[in-house]
């Protein structure tokens, strides 16, 4: 078999995996309401299928740069929830989704350009849910009517999430860690959500399961922190393992707490 046959079969197979994985988990999300919701898509469904190709690929110097950028990164991805849930309430899909994005852009070529540590990494991130998490509170609560899935649901998710690990494992040689962490933490479950539910269940419902999933989102920027600490002195496979943990105990939490809330 041709070296290139083989890289494309490695390529489609990861591909299938990620997209696979991402729509399981989006499926669980649509059914269970804005908060179960969030905190299903705040897993790392996307970036964590991401870092583990780039881990059968690089050592374990390039996974810690790459969380280390992404890290910061998460921030862009707080402030597009906000300008998503904010806009979403009276405007179209088109206009919520863009407007939202382009705010990632920009937040994204500004982090792009700081030299980043890991206690800088945390320090932006702790100030952007210091602004966020209040403003974002407002949004938290709506009534999610009954989603009708339609054909092109699956597709569509499959589509931007494959494309987004052959984007990363095939660039991440050429552009290196910093790039890749930048890529690895595009907000492709939200950007889905966005484009998928905003049409079926209106604005206000979908910004309620984004401005849910910023507290989620703590534990994802948690689980970067920890995979960015502990990628070199334990290497790849167990700093992904300790990410994912932290990620998982830390939503589980949410949803304890939550209950016991709803309890009462």
């Amino acid at each position: 078999m041709s070296l290139d046959l083989t890289f494309f079969l490695i390529l489609g197979l990861r591909m299938a995996i990620a997209a696979a994985f991402v729509v399981s988990a989006s499926m669980v999300a649509e059914r269970t309401g804005p908060v179960i919701g969030a905190l299903v898509a705040t897993l790392p469904i996307s970036a964590g299928p991401t870092y583990v190709f780039l881990a059968v690929d690089h050592d374990a110097a390039f996974i810690a740069q790459g969380a280390l950028i992404s890290l910061p990164m998460n921030s862009a991805t707080i402030f597009m929830s906000l300008a998503y849930a904010v806009w979403a309430q009276r405007r179209s899909m088109i206009v919520s989704a863009a407007t939202a994005i382009a705010v990632w852009l920009v937040c994204a070529i500004l982090i792009r350009h700081v030299h980043w540590s890991l206690v800088s990494g945390v320090a932006i991130n702790a100030a952007t849910f210091a602004i966020c998490l209040p403003l974002l509170q407002r949004y938290c609560h709506a009534r999610m009517p009954l989603i009708t899935r339609r054909w092109y649901d699956v597709p569509l998710r499959a589509s931007l999430v494959a494309t987004l690990v052959a984007t990363v494992s095939t660039l991440s040689g050429w552009v290196g860690p910093t790039v890749s962490g930048v890529l690895a933490v595009f907000p492709t479950v939200f950007t889905s959500m966005m484009l998928i539910l905003h049409p079926r269940i209106g604005g206000p419902a979908t910004a309620a399961v984004m401005a849910n999933g910023a507290y989620g989102m703590i534990g994802f920027t948690s689980a970067l922190g920890v995979l960015a600490a502990t990628a070199l002195p334990l290497g790849p496979a167990a700093a992904l393992s300790l990410a994912l943990a932290t990620c998982v105990f830390w939503n589980l939490g949410l949803w304890w707490f939550g209950r016991g809330k709803a309890a009462k």
